[in-house]
């Protein structure tokens, strides 16, 4: 079983989104599905507004656009977008 390198940008839909809970939510999204999560980062945008990034470990052979999907329907995501998807060696 391969595994992928993933990275997603998440943009909440106000400053007052609380970006720990969505990590959370995230973070049991991607085990749920066989995945590991590795990390997570705030990004600044505009006016107070912060983009989560996160980073795990996903299994080649399921969809990540399922993945992708579920991280959309978080109370206070307004959007996602994957940026990296690279095979993992080792």
């Amino acid at each position: 079983m391969g595994m992928s390198a993933v990275q997603f940008k998440i943009l909440p839909k106000s400053p007052d989104t609380n970006l720990e809970e969505v990590k959370e939510k995230i973070k049991e999204l991607v085990e749920k599905s066989d995945g590991n999560f590795s990390s997570s980062e705030e990004q600044p945008i505009a006016f107070g507004l912060k983009a989560l990034v996160v980073s795990f470990a996903f299994p080649e052979e399921k969809e990540i656009d399922e993945l992708g999907n579920s991280i959309n329907q978080i109370q206070g995501v307004s959007s996602s977008e994957m940026i990296d998807y690279r095979r993992a060696i080792g």
